[in-house]
């Protein structure tokens, strides 16, 4: 799933191609695409233009000019792409905009698992309830040490779930729990509320750093992952902890190992990230 150094990939792509773009005609071939009245959907978006795009989260924020915003998700593979206007949809095009400079802006998904929302932009959080319920942006502006040791003194999940949850920090996804836990020494199955402050303190920095690098390389092509330009992410290249099972630890040549927490496949370090347990004994031991 695109997490969100992927999604403001993509928001920084669209921004570039389509804002000033009028729709003038809509192809919907996948009516299940759109939440709510289809018809509805068509109407409301045609002869509008796009005047900004925004990101929250994972969520993309179409902006109209017509006081309306598109909220898109791309759950698992939804990509777009911006073609000539000959261009006929490929196999998994769910939406074609077709716009006024004679150009179309396709939505594709081979999962068909993305969905969009027409709102009124005044009032999206409330045609969209999952938006007023995300957490901070993983930003140093919006990400404050005081929230992150509130919120984690007040669960007992594992930590790596804690993280998935974007009703507390909204963007991170499997990919960069991962990282973020192997770069901060964290156990992926720590109970959330045993955190020091300290490992709080280096875990928000290692989040806000990872996020940063992340969207620097156009984020991660895992499985499909590309941009709107058709490029494929460099972040991959660069990963620390995800995807290199049975490889050694770059931090300490430990083999690395992979086990569920939360049914998300998480691979960590057997040795750098500690258990809970195993932290304490040698808190005690030191002192």
């Amino acid at each position: 799933m695109p997490e969100l150094p992927e999604v403001e990939t993509v928001r920084r792509g669209l921004e570039k191609l389509i804002v000033g773009g009028q729709i003038t005609q809509v192809h919907l071939l996948y009516p299940k695409l759109i939440n709510g009245d289809s018809q509805a959907f068509i109407t409301g978006v045609t002869n509008a233009s796009f005047t900004a795009i925004d990101r929250r989260g994972k969520y993309l924020l179409l902006r109209l000019s017509n006081g309306h915003t598109i909220v898109s998700h791309l759950r698992m593979e939804g990509q777009y792409s911006v073609e000539s206007i000959e261009t006929r949809p490929y196999k998994h095009t769910e939406i074609i905009f077709e716009l006024l400079d004679q150009r179309r802006v396709f939505y594709n998904d081979t999962r068909r698992f993305g969905r969009m929302t027409l709102t009124n932009t005044h009032f999206e959080i409330n045609d969209v309830p999952s938006l007023a319920k995300l957490g901070p942006e993983p930003t140093e502006k919006d990400l404050a040490l005081d929230y992150m040791v509130d919120i984690f003194s007040r669960s007992k999940k594992p930590v790596k779930s804690f993280l998935l949850d974007q009703n507390q920090i909204a963007g991170i996804g499997n990919i960069y729990a991962d990282e973020v836990l192997w770069q901060s020494k964290i156990h992926p199955e720590t109970p959330t509320k045993t955190l020091t402050v300290r490992e709080l303190s280096l875990l928000r920095e290692n989040i806000i750093a990872e996020m940063k690098r992340a969207i620097a390389h156009h984020g991660t092509t895992v499985h499909s992952f590309s941009n709107v330009f058709g490029e494929v992410g460099q972040f991959q290249n660069e990963l620390q902890a995800y995807g290199r099972v049975g490889q050694p630890c770059l931090r300490c040549g430990t083999t690395m190992v992979k086990i569920k927490v939360g049914q998300r496949g998480t691979t960590f370090c057997p040795a750098c990230q500690m258990t809970h347990d195993r932290r304490i004994d040698e808190i005690n031991r030191t002192n």
